[in-house]
C-alpha cells in the first residue's frame, strides 16, 4: 500500500505555563492520501489551526511546547528530521495558505519580488527573467488578467480577492505534495471567497496536490473536501467521507454544527452547549474512513 502523504497518529500538544503543562491537542490522529482534499473541522479554538502548524513546523520552536506521537509525512517522521530539513521541506513539498492574504505578503516588496524568493526555494539559481516568466504562467493559472501588471504590483494595490490568489498561486509555485488552507476565505467577502475556493479546488486537482483544508464554515467544506474530521476541544470526535456526514452526522458535536448552520428560511441559531458531556462522546468512525492499514 501506497503511503499516505499525511499520516497524523496519537498527536498531543501541550504547553508548559507556570502552573504545569496545558494540553490543547488530545491524540489527534488523521491521514491524507495522495491528491485527496480532506478538511478539519471545528469552532474556533477547538485545535484546528494548531494542528495545521504542527503539521509544517511552525509550533514546536516556540519555547515550552510539548510534543508526542506520529508525524509522517511522506513516509517520513517529521519529528526526526532536523531543524535545517523541515525548513527545506516548506515552500518546496508542503506549502501553507494563511487566513488574511494581506497580511501574508510583504507590503514593501512587489508581488514579483515576493514570486522570485518563493521560486528560489526549490531552484536557488533561478534567474529573474526565468522566475518571472514562470510567476506569469501561475498567476494566468489562477485566472488573474494581467499577470505583468499584478507582478509589477505591491499587495496594498490589489484587492483582497486578487491577493488571495496570488497567494494560492504562491503556494503551488514549487509544486507541493501537502498544501496547507488555514481558512483561506475568511477575509474574503462571500461571493469572492466562493470563486477563490472554487478555483482553488480546480487548480489542487489539475495539480495532484493533496490539501489540508482547516475551516468553521460547513458549507464550504460540503464543496471543496473528499473527507472531513471533526475537531472539538483538541479531540477528534468524528471522521467520514464528506457526503456521509452531511447525510448522516452521528456524533452530538457533529449534529450541534450542523443545526447551527443559518438557514435561508430565518429564525435564530441554537447555541452550541458549553462543556457538554455529550461531546465528549466517544470517536465516531464512518465506514471505510479508518486508518490505512500497515502503515508505521
Amino acid at each position: 500500500m501506497t503511503a499516505p502523504t499525511l499520516l497524523i497518529r496519537d498527536l498531543h500538544l501541550g504547553f508548559k505555563t507556570y502552573g504545569g503543562l496545558v494540553e490543547v491537542l488530545h491524540g489527534i490522529s488523521l491521514h491524507i492520501g495522495q491528491g485527496e482534499r480532506v478538511a478539519l473541522v471545528g469552532e474556533s479554538g477547538s485545535g484546528k489551526s494548531v494542528t495545521a502548524r504542527l503539521v509544517i513546523g511552525l509550533l514546536q520552536m516556540m519555547r515550552g511546547a510539548r510534543v508526542s506521537g506520529l508525524l509522517q509525512f511522506e513516509g517520513r517522521n517529521l519529528e526526526k528530521l532536523s531543524a535545517a530539513e523541515r525548513h527545506a521541506l516548506r515552500g518546496t513539498r508542503m506549502s501553507m495558505i494563511f487566513q488574511d492574504p494581506t497580511s501574508s505578503l510583504n507590503p514593501i516588496y512587489t508581488v514579483g519580488a515576493q514570486f522570485q524568493e518563493v521560486l528560489r526555494r526549490a531552484a536557488p539559481a533561478i534567474d529573474r527573467a526565468a522566475a518571472m516568466e514562470k510567476a506569469a504562467r501561475l498567476l494566468d493559472e489562477v485566472l488573474i488578467p494581467d499577470p505583468a501588471r499584478v507582478l509589477a504590483s505591491y499587495p496594498f494595490q490589489l484587492s483582497g480577492g486578487m491577493n488571495q490568489r496570488v497567494m494560492i498561486a504562491m503556494a503551488l509555485a514549487n509544486e507541493p505534495s501537502l498544501l496547507i488552507a488555514d481558512e483561506p476565505g475568511t477575509a474574503l467577502d462571500v461571493t469572492v471567497q466562493a470563486q477563490t475556493l472554487r478555483l482553488m479546488r480546480d487548480v489542487v486537482e489539475r495539480h495532484g496536490t493533496s490539501v489540508l483544508f482547516i475551516s468553521h464554515n460547513l458549507g464550504v467544506v460540503r464543496e471543496f473536501a473528499d473527507r472531513v474530521y471533526v475537531i472539538y476541544k483538541g479531540r477528534i470526535v468524528e471522521q467520514a467521507r464528506t457526503a456521509d456526514l452531511f447525510e448522516n452526522p452521528r456524533h452530538p458535536y457533529t449534529q450541534a454544527l450542523m443545526r447551527a448552520i443559518p438557514r435561508v428560511t430565518g429564525g435564530g441559531l441554537p447555541e452550541i452547549e458549553e462543556e457538554s458531556e455529550r461531546f465528549l462522546e466517544p470517536l465516531v468512525v464512518h465506514e471505510g474512513c479508518g486508518e490505512p492499514g500497515g502503515m508505521a
